[in-house]
């Protein structure tokens, strides 16, 4: 979980990081693109940028919008209820399926789920995994 923070991400740090400085120590906005870039373990800024840039596009998650993919194993269809887009590059979602479904594997009994809540990378994969080594939830963003 690894993940930078997306470019404009990035800029508010430096912006927020000269002017925490600004009264003691005035820097200028590319010094502070430059300590941020560092604080991250990168040489320089043009490094961090580059970086980025090879980075898979964040998606963007809207509320009411509708999404595909699959929740332990099962396809779904679901509409977005709540976003919240995390700092590292991850977001939080809350689902509401089209159709429930079924989380129990067992014939005898059954356990319905109509609403989840989970956090996806740009990928839209969550860090949680079945026992099976699959991703909770997977969206498909193509």
């Amino acid at each position: 979980m690894n993940t930078l923070p997306t470019v404009d991400t990035l800029k508010q740090q430096a912006r927020a990081l000269r002017a925490a400085l600004e009264p003691t120590t005035p820097v200028s906005h590319s010094q502070s693109l430059e300590l941020v870039a560092r604080q991250h373990g990168y040489r320089d800024w043009n490094t961090l940028f580059a970086r980025l840039g090879n980075q898979h596009p964040a998606p963007r998650f809207a509320i009411g919008q509708f999404v595909n993919g699959r929740y332990l194993g099962h396809p779904f269809r679901a509409r977005i209820r709540a976003v919240r887009e995390r700092a590292d590059g991850w977001f939080a979602l809350d689902l509401k399926f089209d159709d429930p479904i079924d989380v129990v594997q067992f014939k005898n009994f059954s356990n319905y789920r109509s609403y989840v809540s989970c956090t996806v990378n740009g990928l839209g994969r969550t860090f949680e995994k079945t026992s099976d080594g699959q991703p909770h939830v997977v969206l498909d963003l193509a």
